[in-house]
């Protein structure tokens, strides 16, 4: 219930909705930043990222936000993740 509940607040906030689209939008530019550097960087869909932000920031007037909240619950805990690990690896280097 929880969850489905959390969707609905998502679902029924405009203003959430907005803020959630523009963080996809600067991941994604951040992310075709990172692979213009090193395309082998170690993200799970590095590409697809990419693709979402481009497909946010285009203008494109039909977002579904059933996906981005797919995307929320499904893909960012992983994402968070792997940045973790790549930063502590590279402060470790230092």
């Amino acid at each position: 219930m929880g969850k489905e509940r959390n969707f609905l607040n998502f679902q029924n906030n405009r203003m959430l909705k907005k803020a959630v689209e523009r963080e996809f939008e600067i991941i994604g530019e951040a992310m075709n930043r990172i692979l213009k550097v090193d395309n082998e960087i170690k993200i799970t869909s590095s590409r697809k990222i990419v693709d979402l932000r481009n497909y946010l920031s285009h203008g494109y007037d039909m977002v579904d936000y059933n996906t981005l909240w797919g995307i929320i619950s499904k893909h960012l805990p992983q994402l968070e993740i792997e940045v973790s690990n790549l930063l502590n690896d590279r402060n470790s280097e230092v």
